[in-house]
């Protein structure tokens, strides 16, 4: 077996034994190659259907046919960048997990990127990181419209996430 495909092999290993997130930082540490190696590495892991995301703490490995239970809805939204807390907050406080945001851009269509936003300590991760670099949300391109994939136990809670930040005015319109 060649070296980068038993460094992909131990990749998914190490991500199907983590129990949070790892780092491109980590993973190259643990192999002894660049970050960049390990960005190629996800990229052509993904491209044979593994299921890694990209989260803000790092890669994960999502496995979703263990949360074949869970309902997935989307949900458009638009909010001010002062609200964003609050809107996650909302969402995760009413049951829901956050799996990524979506923007639909005029030029390159749509923009996906992965969040995995579980409870009040992630968003918090999240915020600082936001806070503390230059970058600006996606939902900057596009006038702060944007979609999250929320995930929940049921639809009543889906239902309750929509009616919560409905009530706050974040809630644009759903697609199920």
């Amino acid at each position: 077996m060649a070296e980068g495909e038993t460094r992909r092999l131990n990749i998914m290993r190490m991500l199907a034994d983590s129990t949070g997130p790892l780092s491109g930082t980590e993973l190259a540490r643990a192999f002894g190659v660049s970050r960049q190696v390990i960005v190629q590495d996800i990229a052509l892991l993904r491209a044979v259907n593994k299921n890694i995301l990209s989260t803000n703490k790092g890669y994960l490995l999502y496995a979703p046919e263990m949360d074949m239970a869970k309902v997935k809805r989307t949900v458009s939204v638009c909010h001010t960048d002062e609200q964003t807390e609050d809107e996650l907050n909302t969402i995760v406080d009413c049951g829901g997990t956050i799996l990524d945001v979506v923007v639909e851009h005029e030029i390159y269509g749509q923009i996906t990127v992965d969040l995995l936003l579980k409870n009040r300590a992630d968003i918090s991760e999240f915020m600082r990181k936001l806070k503390n670099v230059p970058a600006k949300p996606l939902k900057e391109l596009t006038n702060g419209d944007h979609f999250h994939t929320v995930e929940a136990e049921s639809e009543q809670i889906l239902d309750r996430i929509e009616e919560a930040l409905g009530e706050k005015g974040y809630l644009r319109a759903s697609q199920s």
